[in-house]
């Protein structure tokens, strides 16, 4: 038989099925990855030296499907709640790093709140949201109770708007609040996160492109839109595949967050701002209902 943990394959068939293989997780690679490469290069066409594109889509959903179905163990309530704790992080990062010229120590104990909340320290992670969560509710405020800072806060790159010209401090106190509350109510150490939050975070930082009607008033740029459809997609999506609720759980948290800007300019909305929330909307219902979705069973 063939082991995937060999020398490089002899030939460029099995070379490209081993990296279409890398979409299934290690554990499951471990015990099927052998047989399942030994009965593609078995039934392939001989001199063949390209996967056939029905085998590899084949092997990259099922790689996929097989990730989010490995994803859906332990609590699905502690996991959910520590994957809203997650995303809050990455929006609370997002709002900061643009002024990271103005108020880089700041900007960097909320990139370790996130460092932390990714890796599952959730001591260390809970400290640094009260710190972060309080210089920037007083900013959002206009209090000095830490160390004085010129307000308002221009940004350095990324933004165009002056920190939380569109909000203020009991938003900004309510998304780390819940947070924090997140992180405290777990008692043991989840499950580490993925390395992409952080390309998350930069996406939803940047103001562009622009896209709604009237800029001046409560602008969502596309980048952040694109962000947070993607994330309730996979939501929706992964809530399908595992019959689980987890990530409902946590878009909810998350949407019910993202609501409160919404709240707080319902005098000012475009349809645009209203499409984009039912987009959200129609995506974290979807998550609802999809874990419950009819069983296939094979005829005997």
């Amino acid at each position: 038989m063939t082991a995937l943990g060999s020398a490089p394959a002899a030939t460029p068939l099995e070379r490209r099925y081993r990296k279409l293989m890398l979409a299934y997780p290690r554990p499951y690679r471990a015990a099927h990855g052998d047989e399942l490469l030994d009965v593609l290069l078995e039934s392939a066409a001989p001199g063949r030296r390209i996967p056939v594109p029905r085998e590899a889509w084949g092997l990259l959903t099922g790689g996929v499907r097989s990730r989010i179905v490995h994803l859906a163990s332990g609590s699905p309530w502690r996991d959910g709640v520590h994957l809203a704790v997650t995303a809050l992080a990455a929006a609370n990062l997002a709002a900061l790093l643009p002024y990271a010229g103005t108020l880089p120590l700041w900007t960097l104990l909320s990139a370790l709140t996130l460092l932390a909340t990714v890796r599952g320290w959730l001591r260390t992670a809970a400290v640094l949201t009260l710190l972060t969560g309080a210089k920037a509710v007083a900013l959002a405020g206009g209090w000095q109770p830490f160390d004085a800072t010129l307000l308002p806060v221009y940004p350095t790159f990324l933004q165009d708007r002056p920190l939380f010209m569109d909000s203020d401090p009991y938003l900004v106190a309510g998304g780390y609040a819940v947070a924090l509350a997140g992180l405290l109510v777990l008692r043991r150490a989840p499950r580490r996160r993925s390395w992409w939050w952080w390309a998350a975070v930069v996406a939803a930082a940047w103001a562009g492109p622009e896209w709604m009607e009237g800029g001046g008033t409560f602008p969502i740029s596309l980048s952040r839109m694109a962000v947070e459809v993607l994330a309730f997609g996979l939501a929706a999506g992964s809530a399908y595949l595992a019959r689980d609720h987890r990530w409902t759980l946590a878009a909810g948290i998350y949407m019910t967050m993202a609501s409160g800007g919404l709240a707080l300019h319902s005098d000012v909305l475009t349809r645009q701002h209203l499409a984009y929330w039912g987009v959200l909307v129609l995506l974290l219902v979807g998550a609802a209902f999809a874990p419950f979705r009819q069983r296939r069973h094979c005829l005997d």
